[in-house]
């Protein structure tokens, strides 16, 4: 239709009157070339390496290979490969003013025993389509983690739908929570003290105050999640679900003196009393106090 080697109308004339954008002439589709592949494959190697590595530093280290590339070319195959840095995602514990706070009933406490203090928390999964989240609930003096779930939201009921679930194994003294608004909500509030426990909640911004499933956090994501890549929300469900089996029945704790959560949870097993916001034990042993800020570290590692 387009004549190109006219001598009688120039091509801006025919786009004209075909009602055609000139631009189009132009354009033509361009396979990927072998050296633009070997380039997706080096960044991909980078991202798997260094999952917290952004296109700007991936475009450096790739610099530092040898590569001459820009910068916007490395931001769009790694968009068009479906990578991109892990960074904190939404956050999970946003509060609501009108709900009632309640106190924070660990301090000082001594744990002894399972089923005496359990703690729960939301914490976010990145995903190719975007994010899902992850709920569990933790026996504080075993590890033990009672009941989890994955869901699309943070909504409430399926907040309680993990609560029920825990309920059905066990039921513990006090159960602890942040201030996020599924945990001060009413309907949660009810359905705890409706069991006859006593509701605990952190301080704001004191994320030591549940230390015990945060160190969870740090596990599953950086012992396993990360070290994993998933398409569906299916393959990550059973793939958490191998490793909490994991943790519970096989993975010892040096805090539990080597044992599993699940031996110590099933009283098989017996481990250090828990006592949170300071070093266990530690006058029992002999050590000067002076030295408990320096160990409350070491004596809390998971």
């Amino acid at each position: 239709m387009i004549e190109r080697k006219s001598k009688t109308i120039s091509l801006r004339k025919q786009c004209y009157l075909l009602s055609l954008n000139r631009s189009s002439l132009y354009y033509s589709s361009v396979l990927m070339c072998e050296e633009e592949s070997k380039i997706i494959n080096e960044i991909s190697e980078i991202w798997h390496e260094i999952p917290v590595y952004g296109y700007r530093r991936i475009w450096a280290e790739l610099r530092r290979r040898g590569y001459k590339i820009n910068r916007k070319r490395v931001q769009r195959l790694m968009k068009e490969a479906g990578l991109s840095a892990i960074y904190p995602g939404p956050k999970t514990s946003k509060g609501n003013p009108e709900h009632k706070i309640y106190p924070y009933l660990l301090r000082g406490m001594e744990i002894n025993r399972p089923n005496q203090v359990w703690m729960t928390d939301l914490s976010y999964i990145k995903m190719p389509q975007g994010f899902i989240y992850l709920m569990a609930i933790i026996d504080v003096y075993s590890r033990k983690v009672i009941a989890w779930d994955l869901g699309n939201s943070m909504d409430i009921e399926f907040c309680l739908g993990v609560l029920k679930k825990a309920f059905t194994i066990g039921k513990p003294d006090i159960l602890n929570t942040d201030q996020g608004s599924q945990y001060t909500s009413p309907q949660w509030i009810e359905a705890v003290e409706k069991m006859k426990v006593r509701v605990s909640m952190d301080g704001k911004g004191r994320w030591a105050d549940n230390i015990t499933i945060e160190r969870f956090w740090r596990i599953v994501k950086w012992e396993h999640l990360y070290l994993r890549s998933y398409e569906k929300v299916k393959e990550v469900k059973e793939s958490i679900a191998e490793f909490i089996g994991f943790c519970n029945q096989r993975r010892v704790h040096q805090s539990l003196e080597y044992n599993t959560p699940e031996e110590v949870y099933a009283e098989h097993k017996k481990a250090p009393d828990v006592i949170l916001g300071r070093p266990r034990a530690s006058k029992a042993r002999g050590i000067p106090l002076a030295l408990e800020a320096e160990l409350q570290e070491i004596l809390l590692v998971a």
